[in-house]
């Protein structure tokens, strides 16, 4: 059927890469064998293989360009029959009244996809899985000169996932359950790129979860320098990133001085009103915390300032901080509820938001030093 050939080409597509020393990783392999059908794409650090339901009358395998049948595919009549054929060195495509000839190359060519044992696996729900990933990676590191902080980490612990990422101005992590925790107790630190992390949220979206029973999951296996993906009928499997994530428990504040409980949507609604008059390059605003009540403020020579008042609960007494309303902006982004709460301890140290009721997430933001 086209849609499920449309979707599987969308699933596969998006990690084949330009390459100029090796041009077949813009292709996509197409491969029939043993009544299974198999689409796979590599740029070589990361390889998705995804099973397609059809009926094989010959066995065999082709690679094509993946932009051009992708294109191709997506203009085909949904509903209707696509009859693949490799003959002489082209992928004939028959659909309806929809007849093309795509020149590709020989199998052979193409890299091999590295295979890890499908044993003991990391279990979670999809849903789980895709919230806590998408509420950290925002975090992730873009700077080359510490590359470990270019990753999520994963950190497994018993029957517990911590997700964590950092760029050192800002943390986020989100602890999530396991439904089968692998062979073993021990706890485990991996580290994958943000790359793989953002490529397998889009496959996560991609999938037609659906068709599946009630609450998929997503099954994860690791071999000493790799990690393997499966979620229905797409295996993504990717390299890690080699290298000592720092410890990030240390950087989370042990005693609170100050805590403010604040409305989520007012709290952001002030910060995006008093970031407006903050100093451009350093986006600073301040946060004073009084009687019952939070001063959100900002001052810039050039433009004037801006102070916004809002009710807060207040637990400890007077207290202030400076920080860069865009990270503050991120973590009450991704905060689920109504309610957030602030940790404070001065302007020398990171504050700590999470929301009001424990639903297992942490961000620190480091406050800009006057």
């Amino acid at each position: 059927m086209q849609e499920n050939l449309k979707r599987g080409l969308n699933i596969v597509g998006h990690v084949t890469s330009k390459n100029i020393n090796l041009p077949i990783l813009n292709n996509i392999l197409i491969k029939a064998n043993s009544g299974n059908i198999e689409l796979v794409s590599t740029n070589l650090e990361i390889g998705v293989v995804h099973q397609l339901r059809g009926k094989i009358e010959a066995d065999g395998e082709f690679t094509v360009d993946s932009k051009l049948i992708t294109e191709y595919v997506n203009l085909l009549d949904s509903g209707e029959k696509v009859k693949l054929e490799e003959k002489g060195g082209e992928l004939r495509i028959d659909c309806g009244g929809y007849k093309t000839k795509i020149k590709g190359e020989e199998a052979k060519e193409f890299p091999l996809i590295p295979t890890i044992s499908k044993e003991n696996p990391y279990i979670c729900s999809v849903d789980d899985f895709k919230s806590a990933l998408n509420s950290v990676i925002f975090a992730v590191s873009n700077s080359e000169n510490r590359v470990e902080l270019t990753g999520v980490l994963f950190y497994f612990n018993g029957n517990k996932l911590n997700l964590v990422a950092t760029d050192s101005y800002r943390l986020a992590e989100r602890e999530i359950s396991l439904k089968s925790a692998g062979s073993s107790d021990e706890e485990k630190k991996i580290i994958v790129p943000a790359k793989t992390a953002q490529e397998v949220l889009r496959i996560l979206n991609a999938v037609d979860l659906s068709e599946l029973n009630d609450g998929a999951d997503i099954n994860i296996y690791l071999s000493d320098n790799q990690i393997l993906f499966t979620v229905d009928s797409v295996d993504l499997i990717s390299r890690l990133i080699n290298g000592h994530y720092p410890d990030y428990k240390q950087i989370i504040p042990a005693k609170i001085i100050t805590e403010v409980w604040l409305e989520r949507g007012e709290l952001i609604r002030a910060v995006k009103a008093a970031a407006l008059f903050s100093k451009t390059g350093i986006n600073d605003i301040t946060l004073q915390v009084g009687a019952k009540k939070v001063i959100v403020s900002a001052f810039s020579g050039p433009s004037g300032e801006s102070q916004v008042e809002l009710e807060a609960e207040v637990a400890g007494g007077e207290n202030e901080i400076t920080i860069n309303y865009r990270y503050l902006l991120d973590g009450l982004n991704n905060i689920e509820g109504n309610r957030v709460v602030l940790g404070i301890i001065n302007n020398t140290t990171p504050c700590v938001i999470k929301p009001e009721k424990d639903g297992g997430y942490l961000y620190i933001v480091m406050p800009i030093r006057q």
